[in-house]
Parts: structure tokens; sequence; C-alpha cells
């Protein structure tokens, strides 16, 4: 009797409760999806973009509940993860590559109920709105410290596809270098590739044999930073702090932190505030970072480039900023003018002192 008693009594407060407005019950958690273009790993674009994750769930705790799927390709597979984190119920989802944008917009107009975040893009609707990093802040100081320490005046950029992101960040790491070196030149490979630490090695490796004494990436992981410190060259980390992988060859790296974005954004959802808005933050906005910086830069460069950086942070100084003259020979920004962000976004060209040409070019 105790047993049916107390299933009765159950019942009877389920009953209850279901019958009790919303307000007075505990609110079911906002699912959150993300998906990741490349597996997490330990460092790099999307170990970056999963430690914001935590730091999200951290700050908001149980109420919300987070779930992810990485080393998914830009294609057909991205549209189903995308869609099916739609159709589970979760009201929140990041899509945190350049090449998921076309399968973001298709599913957010098929689920007009939820919110769709995607990183790097460029396209916006009612409920799917862009948000990037001015990782170009960052390379430029990378290119003023690369401009002191190489010897060769040669810089070696491994890249992954020539779109206006990845050329942002090698037209501003050489502006940086030839501003302290006017005779430094920067020779580029493409992997055509995100995450491929095969290629990336073999690129690197290639680079350093045609003779750059300092090395980086717009790639994902590590390789670049590994085979510097194999060679006995400099290298710069991307996304994260790759120190650990080049203690000797990583003299600092652009990080990413997309932390409090996404908290903010999760907390504006929730309440029903949010709205589309293209977001690109840099210094100023703390979603880039140096990471710090390696004993062998001397004192003289690490106060150069804190003042820059302090000049970043404050928006007294922008690293695109003329004149600006392509490689060939074209000026594309007057003495004193500043590139805006519209001209930003479409960036098709090299600056003067790349050495490569981009894919497709006469």
């Amino acid at each position: 009797m105790t047993d049916r008693r107390q299933f009765m009594l159950t019942a009877s407060a389920l009953g209850l409760a279901s019958a009790l407005p919303g307000s007075l019950l505990a609110q079911e958690a906002t699912r959150i999806g993300f998906v990741y273009v490349s597996p997490i790993g330990d460092a790099g674009w999307t170990f970056q973009h999963d430690e914001a994750r935590k730091e999200m769930e951290a700050a908001l705790g149980s109420k919300v509940q987070t779930k992810y799927v990485e080393n998914v390709a830009e294609g057909a597979d991205a549209e189903r993860v995308i869609r099916e984190f739609a159709a589970s119920g979760h009201k929140v989802v990041f899509a945190t590559s350049f090449g998921y944008m076309n399968y973001v917009e298709r599913v957010a107009r098929q689920f007009p109920n939820v919110t769709f975040l995607h990183a790097t893009g460029y396209k916006s609707a009612k409920n799917f709105a862009p948000y990037n990093a001015r990782f170009y802040e960052g390379r430029y100081l990378n290119g003023v410290i690369a401009g002191r320490m190489t010897k060769s005046k040669v810089l070696g950029y491994v890249g992954a596809f020539p779109i206006p992101e990845v050329l942002q960040g090698i037209n501003a790491f050489t502006l940086g270098a030839r501003s302290v070196n006017p005779d430094i030149e920067v020779r580029v490979i493409w992997v055509n590739s995100w995450y491929d630490p095969g290629k990336e090695r073999e690129a690197a490796m290639t680079l350093i044999s045609q003779g750059a004494d300092v090395v980086t990436q717009h790639t994902d992981s590590t390789a670049v930073v590994q085979a510097a410190e194999e060679r006995g060259v400099y290298a710069f980390g991307y996304h994260s702090d790759m120190s650990k992988y080049g203690p000797k060859a990583h003299l600092t790296a652009t990080t990413h932190h997309w932390g409090a974005f996404y908290t903010r954004t999760v907390q504006d959802v929730v309440a029903g505030t949010w709205k589309p808005s293209n977001i690109w933050g840099g210094f100023k906005d703390d979603m880039v970072r140096l990471a710090p910086l390696n004993p062998a830069v001397p004192a003289a460069v690490k106060a150069e480039v804190g003042a820059l950086e302090a000049k970043l942070k404050a928006g007294t100084f922008h690293p695109f900023t003329g004149p600006i003259v392509d490689q060939a020979g074209k000026e594309r920004l007057s003495a004193g003018a500043v590139m805006d962000d519209v001209a930003l976004g479409k960036m098709d060209f090299f600056v003067q002192g790349v050495a490569s040409r981009l894919p497709n070019t006469r």
C-alpha cells in the first residue's frame, strides 16, 4: 500500500506541476549547438572555439546545455549537422567556419525560430548573423617582430584559401614587417585546406628551404611551428598559443577569444533581445590578443610592439593606413586614408612586398 500511495502522490504532484505556469517551474536549459571544421585537439582554431564554449557554459551554468560536432567538412555534411541541431531543439547554433555560410543561410530560412551565428562570413538575415575577429591586427604586430628578428629578410606564410580574411592577414603581416625592414619579402604557399598537418608541414619545409627564417600560417594545426622548431627557424602560432610545440621557435601567436561573445549572445537570445548585427572585434574588444613573447625577442622590440598594441586597443592606429600599394605598383589606398570594413571584407590583392602571386591572376 505504501508503494501504491507513493505512486499516486507522485502522479498527483506531476499533474499539479504540469498545470503550473512555466515561470513557477525550473526553466529548461537552452540547448546550444557548435559545428567545428577540424578536430578540437589542444591548439588551433577549433580548440579556441571549444575553450570559449566551455567558458560560456561556466558563466551560464544550468541555464544552458551545449553539444558540438567536430571535423565537419564544408559541404553537404555541414548542412546536415546544422539542420540536425535546429531540428532537435537547439535554440542557438554557432557554425565556426567560413565555408559553412551558405549552408547556414539555407537552414536558417527553414527554422525561423532558431538563432544562427556564423564565424567569418558576411551574410545575415533576421535569425542569422556573422561574427569575426580582426585577425589582421595581431598579424601586423607579428610582422613587426618578424621584421626585427629576420636575418634572411625572407618570411614564409602557409595559407589555407585565398579569401579576404586570409589575404588581410598576409598583407598585414607584410606591412608590419616592412614598416621596420623595407627590404623584406613574404612568400606564400597555399594548401587549400583549413586543417591538413601533412600539407602544412610540407609547405613550411618548402618555405624554409627557400630561405625563410621566420614562418607562420593561416591554417589550424601546429605543423608549421613544429617544422620551424625542427629546422631551427622562428615561427608565429595562430589561433592559440602554440609555444609548447616549438619552445625555441615560437616567438608569439595571434590568439582569438570568443568566450565573452558566446556568453553575451546566448544571454541575449534567452532574454529575447538578440538582433542580427555584424560583430567584428579586435584588441579593443579583447577578441584578439598576443600570446606571451618568447624571451628571444629583444626588450626594445617588446616595447615597440607593446606601444603598437596599446594604440590598437585605444583605436588610434589601424594596420591598413595609406599609402598602400599592391604588388603590381598600383595605389590601393592614398596616404593617410584608413581602409574601411567594406574594402577589408572584399580584399583581393597582395600588397607590395609579397613575392608570390594570387591563384588565377595574371
